[in-house]
């Protein structure tokens, strides 16, 4: 892959089942023209998407897939306002201006289907198998929400609220200045930068390396840094600039990361599932703001309800590398039947299709 190039999520496993980002790849605001691919499991979809993107001398965008990190679930060529993506289940995309800002790529064609017909009951039972683990998975990841209560308000110091409220503003006011020119109101663009998958929790903090050199790390082990990135969000909006909103995929309407990219600044949350090591420019210790008194008043009890949620978050992610066993081998019951020379055949197409509207090319991949 191109070394800047960057990686992000659109869809997180939560304890409250699949959480969708896909949306953010269909807004006509983006300009972003969209080939909307369909097609079975395993016939091809991800090696097409990595077969242009290879082809192509331009940024690309991957996101990849939030049960198997490993495979592609999109690519964005953010200079040609590009997307290719995968529009099947869980994050089904329709078209929604068909041959005006989006199309499908149907690669069922590439499928001999009277080749799967002997194995039609195998492949419905892999199907279930699999929808059943995923079901299961989103079940323990239930259990491990439930073992960490949000901290009541009455363990919050309002001297050290205060005291971070001065530094927050201190600091959006040196690091997100209003530009020389007027411009209008900015973009706000939502992507996960990890999740819980079959591999663990990942969080790809190299691509908040890639675009940003000033970082701030939040130091949040309590999921008290929403607020105070939801202002600094605010703030570069306002002042006209492109912001990366990344919501915890745990909880997904709370915000953890967040990059502005023409600022080359980030905010970036470390935890103990996630923790950043890279140079910062800062640390901000939202820790802090947690009454030590009452702390130690209930060490006992945060201590077990962190080893209950980390052995149960461990469960979760055994089930999701059950479902990922599973689906690896109903793909593999579905190879035989796909013509991968079909599949290339229509990945051309789409190189072509840029090619003719003055796309640039790596001429030893074509």
């Amino acid at each position: 892959m191109n070394p800047d190039a960057t990686h992000f999520f659109l869809g997180a496993n939560t304890p409250n089942g699949f959480y969708s980002l896909y949306d953010q790849l269909m807004t006509k605001d983006s300009h972003d023209f969209v080939f909307v691919l369909k097609g079975s499991p395993g016939c091809g979809k991800s090696s097409l998407m990595r077969y242009v993107a290879d082809a192509l001398s331009e940024p690309v965008e991957y996101i990849h897939c939030s049960g198997d990190p490993d495979s592609i679930d999109a690519v964005r060529f953010p200079t040609l306002h590009v997307v290719i993506a995968d529009g099947t289940s869980p994050h089904v995309i329709e078209p929604r201006y068909p041959g005006v800002l989006d199309t499908y790529l149907n690669l069922g064609t590439c499928c001999q289907t009277e080749l799967l017909l002997h194995k039609a009951s195998e492949i419905c039972a892999l199907t279930d198998a699999c929808s059943a683990q995923y079901r299961r998975a989103y079940r323990i990841l239930s259990a491990a929400q439930q073992m960490t209560d949000p901290l009541p308000p009455s363990s919050l110091s309002s001297a050290a609220a205060e005291k971070m409220k001065k530094r927050i503003h201190t600091i959006a006011a040196r690091e997100i200045k209003k530009p020389s020119s007027e411009r209008p109101s900015g973009k706000l663009s939502k992507r996960f930068l990890g999740g819980i998958t079959c591999q663990g929790y990942l969080c790809r903090f190299d691509t908040v390396n890639t675009l940003c050199k000033r970082i701030y790390v939040c130091v949040d082990p309590y999921g008290l840094a929403h607020p105070w990135l939801l202002f600094l969000q605010d703030k570069a909006l306002s002042s006209g600039y492109e912001v990366i909103s990344c919501p915890c995929p745990l909880a997904p309407d709370r915000l953890e990361h967040l990059l502005i990219p023409e600022l080359s600044l980030a905010f970036v949350t470390s935890t103990s599932l996630a923790s950043y090591e890279e140079e910062a420019v800062r640390k901000l210790r939202f820790d802090h703001l947690v009454k030590s008194d009452w702390l130690k008043d209930n060490r006992t009890r945060l201590r077990f309800a962190k080893k209950m949620s980390r052995t149960l978050m461990l469960d979760a992610i055994a089930a999701f590398s059950e479902a990922k066993q599973l689906h690896d081998t109903l793909e593999a019951l579905y190879h035989p039947s796909i013509s991968f020379d079909q599949v290339y055949q229509i990945a051309d197409q789409v190189i072509a299709f840029l090619q003719k509207n003055n796309i640039c090319l790596k001429t030893n991949d074509i």
